[in-house]
């Protein structure tokens, strides 16, 4: 999370572009975390996190109830959360990967979105708490990530929706990747604003390199941390742009926002998926920055997207494999204040 600046005077190009509720969110995250706290101690840097998600938490929806559970596998227990509607019975299961950059986050950091994305949609959500780095280099992530996919597959018949975040993002491609060819393969996936290991010349990394909450030299700092030694940028694990082999995944949507550094990585997914012949949508969120979910009480704009996100789970959910309307926020008010939808299908 980075750059950031209360100073009007130094908001450059983002000062007009985004707007005065939006910038009150940015500070507020910025006095929280500031930039410069990735230079502290990683203890500090998620005490100091995590009180920040705390001030951001909007509680739980009436009728949401959380029930806490472990995947036992040979190297760790893995912590999940459940999140159910009471009384009741769900039509799929989502399970969600939160954010942070592999660095950050854990099954209390992301909660209420989990809450809202279950009332949202009436489906369980299972959320993972992944190891982190840099205690836990890659593949720990992705193997925590795999192993309550698998566990959810081999304990529920509901259908399985995949959702990330930013880093959560990364996970739930990269095991949608991992695991097309499982008898109980997720039917749909729905990744916001992830991190897929993109070209950094990429239009958006040069476009918004500098963006407000999330820089490129952000980035690079939470690839590296999480790397190995040896670590290949080539690994589909890590860098899920980089697999050769785009088939047989699930109808997928992905969602960004437009001043992120990570936005052309939705583009380029959503283009090699449906190259290999599947089905994908992209849709980049007009006049938004990177972890605009929080912003949703205050800011119209993220909530709209927010309440787009849940439909899109929603319906991949609902539909045993069947893709998403091409036309969902399709040119919803853009500029004016909706979503610009990049599928060409659509067109």
């Amino acid at each position: 999370m980075a750059s950031d600046p209360s100073d009007p005077g130094s908001r450059g190009k983002y000062a007009t572009l985004l707007d005065p509720k939006l910038w009150d969110y940015i500070d507020a995250v910025n006095s929280w975390y500031p930039p410069e706290i990735v230079a502290a101690p990683i203890a500090e840097q998620r005490a100091v996190y995590n009180r920040m998600c705390a001030a951001f938490h909007q509680g739980h929806p009436e009728g949401v109830t959380t029930s806490d559970g472990l995947v036992a596998t040979a190297a760790y227990a893995v912590p999940f959360r459940r999140y159910r509607v009471a009384d009741k019975a769900a039509a799929a299961v989502v399970v969600y990967y939160h954010g942070g950059g592999f660095v950050l986050g854990d099954l209390d950091s992301h909660e209420d979105i989990c809450a809202e994305i279950c009332a949202g949609t009436g489906f369980e959500v299972v959320s993972a708490d992944y190891r982190l780095a840099p205690e836990h280099l890659h593949p720990a992530s992705f193997d925590d990530a795999l192993a309550v996919f698998k566990w959810v597959a081999a304990t529920s018949a509901l259908p399985i929706v995949l959702c990330g975040e930013s880093a959560g993002g990364n996970l739930a491609a990269a095991v949608a990747q991992a695991t097309r060819h499982h008898p109980r393969h997720a039917i749909g996936q729905v990744l916001i604003y992830p991190e897929l290991g993109g070209d950094e010349t990429g239009r958006s990394y040069v476009e918004h390199g500098e963006a407000p909450l999330l820089t490129l030299a952000d980035i690079d700092f939470y690839r590296r941390i999480r790397s190995a030694p040896g670590q290949s940028p080539d690994d589909p694990t890590f860098s899920p742009l980089r697999d050769r082999d785009f088939s047989r995944l699930p109808p997928t949507a992905i969602v960004t926002a437009e001043c992120d550094p990570l936005s052309s990585d939705g583009e380029a997914y959503r283009d090699k998926i449906r190259d290999a012949g599947g089905w994908a949508m992209w849709r980049e969120e007009p006049r938004l920055v990177h972890s605009f979910l929080r912003a949703r009480p205050t800011v119209s704009r993220a909530a709209e997207a927010f309440a787009r996100i849940i439909g899109d789970i929603a319906r991949l959910g609902a539909s045993d494999g069947v893709p998403i309307s091409p036309l969902v926020g399709e040119m919803a008010g853009r500029p004016e204040g909706g979503a610009k939808d990049r599928d060409p299908s659509a067109s």
